[in-house]
Formats: structure tokens, C-alpha cells, sequence
């Protein structure tokens, strides 16, 4: 995917730039290696072929042999992969390689502790926008390998109105009834609520999806009591591990946890020769 590939190359770009010092004065020319990714803790992979990628970008020659495949659960000890080749390129492809899936793992690794934690209610956890400036497409897709949804991508793909639409439209039915002026009839429409009378006002309006932010449980609860299946119910807002289970509980039909990509850690991967 061209959008992968330029986020390597970019990488590739800042990591190496006019050469690799060490590698170049330690390391004599044609030296072949081989090199293993191996797991220093346990979590779930995504990304894997992400490296594959990342080595191809630097010689193509190098052989990338995947042990796991990707949304599986990894422990401590197990290889991820074996490359084979040019040993330099081993080398320069170790440490982007090592960032984008460590990054893509404690992601998915993440997701897959939300998901876990909301296990038979009926909720989904989405994620949001609130990723890592140029690295939405990969971390989004670990989202989807640690079990969870997607969000709209982008401002370009998804109709939600949030507060500060609502401020500058004139409130929540001016919002909604020119949304539908100007979308097509394809497009759904989801709408920000904090109160319940800002519920009530979206379900008049013809809101899709109903954005329930940061309320408490009680709150929540009543809300999907009024809501009553005529919209999809979406909380948000302050959702922690500890506290999904509850919300979820509520009835809710989304739950988006900005935490997903905004405030995962990275796993603990190292690459061996």
C-alpha cells in the first residue's frame, strides 16, 4: 500500500539518512547474517508484515520468513520472524522496523484488553482520531488486530457533529436538518449529546448515531432508555479498563476509547543475529 511504504521510506529517510556510520566502518561488505524478531513479553502482534516491508524497502534481497501472523497472542521467548541476508541491511531496517511494530503491537495489545473487558455485553470498542500524527492507517489497523472497530478514518469519510458544530450551526436540530441538506442519503449522521434533553433534541432530529459524552453510568443507562433502539448510542469520554465494563453494561452500543492510540506503550521486541 503506497501509504504504508511512505511512512517507511520517511522513516527509513530520518533513521539513515546519508549512510550508517557504525554498520559502514564494522561491518565488511557482502557479509551475509541472519537475524531473529523475538518477543520479550507477552502480547498481541500486528505489524508483522509492516517489518516484512520494512526490510524489502531497504534490500530486496532479504529474505523475511514470519513465525506468527497478525491479531495472534505472542509470549515471552517465541520468534516473530527470521531474515536472512546482506547483513548492512539487516542492520538499518533493525530500528524502524522495531518502532512501527512495537508501536502497532502495544496497540493492538491494548484494544485487545478493552475488548476482553466488555467480553459478552454487546458493546464494540471503536477507536478515534486521536492517533499519532502520520501513523493513523497503521495504528488504526491494530486497533482492528486487537478485536477492535474503526471510527471514521478521517474528517473526509464520517458525519460527527460535536459540540463546537452544534455552537457555530445554531443547536442540534440546525445542525442536523443541514447536515441533511447538503449529505447525501447515504451518509448517517451522528451527533454529540451531554444532556438528556440534548438526546431527546437529536432523536427528533433524525440523528443516526447519538454521541452519549462523558456521562456518568446512571446517566447513561437513562439515556439508552430513551434512545430505546431508535439510534445507535455511542459513550465517550474519561473511558479507562476500569471503568468500561460498566459503561458497557449500560446498554451502550459503541464505546471510542481515545486511549487506544493516544496512550498505549510500546511492547518489548529486540531483534537478534
Amino acid at each position: 500500500m503506497f501509504e504504508v511504504e511512505r511512512i517507511i521510506r520517511t522513516a527509513l529517510n530520518e533513521d539513515i539518512g546519508a549512510g550508517d556510520l557504525t554498520t559502514e566502518a564494522t561491518v565488511a561488505g557482502g557479509t551475509q547474517g541472519e537475524a531473529r524478531l523475538v518477543a520479550k513479553e507477552d502480547f498481541v502482534l500486528a505489524g508483522i508484515e509492516v517489518a516484512r516491508q520494512v526490510f524489502h524497502c531497504v534490500d530486496a534481497n532479504v529474505a523475511f520468513d514470519a513465525h506468527k501472523q497478525d491479531a495472534q497472542q505472542v509470549r515471552k521467548g517465541e520468534v516473530l520472524a527470521v531474515m536472512r541476508g546482506n547483513a548492512a541491511s539487516l542492520l538499518q531496517a533493525e530500528r524502524v522496523a522495531l518502532n512501527l511494530v512495537q508501536r502497532m503491537c502495544g496497540v493492538a495489545t491494548l484494544t485487545a484488553a478493552f475488548v476482553d473487558a466488555v467480553a459478552g455485553t454487546g458493546a464494540q470498542i471503536v477507536d478515534t482520531r486521536k492517533t499519532t500524527p502520520g501513523l493513523r492507517i497503521l495504528e488504526k489497523y491494530a486497533v482492528r488486530m486487537g478485536g477492535g472497530r474503526n471510527h471514521r478514518y478521517a474528517l473526509y469519510d464520517g458525519v460527527l457533529i460535536k459540540e463546537n458544530h452544534i455552537a457555530a450551526a445554531g443547536g442540534i436540530s440546525a445542525a442536523v436538518e443541514r447536515a441533511r441538506q447538503r449529505l447525501s442519503h447515504i451518509h448517517k449522521i451522528e451527533i454529540e449529546t451531554q444532556t438528556l434533553d440534548e438526546v431527546r433534541e437529536a432523536l427528533v432530529a433524525g440523528a443516526d448515531i447519538i454521541l452519549l459524552d462523558n456521562m456518568d453510568v446512571a446517566m447513561l443507562r437513562e439515556a439508552v432508555g430513551v434512545v430505546a433502539g431508535r439510534a445507535l448510542t455511542e459513550a465517550s469520554g474519561g473511558v479507562n479498563l476500569k471503568s468500561v465494563r460498566g459503561i458497557a453494561e449500560t446498554g451502550v452500543d459503541l464505546i471510542s476509547v481515545g486511549a487506544l492510540t493516544h496512550s498505549y506503550r510500546a511492547v518489548d521486541i529486540s531483534m537478534l543475529f
